[in-house]
């Protein structure tokens, strides 16, 4: 077992369920490692996010690395980038639409020229993640709206819900089609996204 955050509505309820977690480790003889157990925190870091009572954020520190990096060279520096942005892709609206012309240079048998098109889509990544909102965890209470577009080469998603007049973003979600799908008309496209999950 790697990683647990143990969380409640209130106090109480987190102290009710950090007493049930920890009895379950001693119950299964389980070692924690004292220097790596946190209590009682206002926001920690869970699987690369900042997560907190605003919503769940890009680690600044992680997303520092993207920042200062120069443009790739060839297909594995590319490949790394769109590694990297990509575990993100949750907080950057149109993702894969962004990095196609990046994506386009991994194709087999094509020729690594870096233009303009994929500096503009490298630093649009770039800023993106720097920018990146703050996404919000989901209200099991209230309703789910669900936002799609589609492109001649992309899908994008957006999960959302509405608190009063407020809305907030829960995730984004983009692919792009392949070479069937693009010969779809618009309206089929737009429909390809109720089934779009990367």
């Amino acid at each position: 077992m790697d990683d647990f955050a143990v969380h409640g509505d209130n106090f109480e309820a987190c102290l009710d369920h950090l007493t049930m977690v920890l009895s379950r480790c001693t119950e299964s003889y389980l070692v924690l490692n004292s220097e790596k157990c946190h209590f009682m925190v206002k926001s920690g870091i869970v699987l690369g996010h900042i997560v907190s009572k605003r919503g769940i954020e890009v680690d600044v520190a992680k997303v520092e690395v993207i920042k200062t990096l120069p443009y790739p060279t060839n297909t594995l520096e590319i490949r790394s980038f769109l590694g990297h942005a990509g575990f993100y892709h949750r907080f950057i609206k149109d993702f894969s639409k962004i990095a196609y012309p990046l994506c386009k240079l991994l194709h087999k048998d094509v020729e690594f020229v870096f233009d303009d098109a994929c500096r503009l889509a490298f630093d649009s990544l770039k800023e993106k993640l720097v920018t990146a909102p703050i996404i919000q965890a989901p209200k099991w209470d209230l309703p789910f709206e669900i936002m799609t577009d589609a492109s001649d080469y992309a899908l994008g998603a957006g999960l959302g819900q509405r608190e009063g007049k407020v809305a907030h973003v829960i995730q984004y979600a983009s692919s792009l089609l392949n070479d069937a799908q693009r010969n779809y008309t618009t309206t089929e496209k737009r429909n390809l996204g109720g089934g779009v999950c990367h």
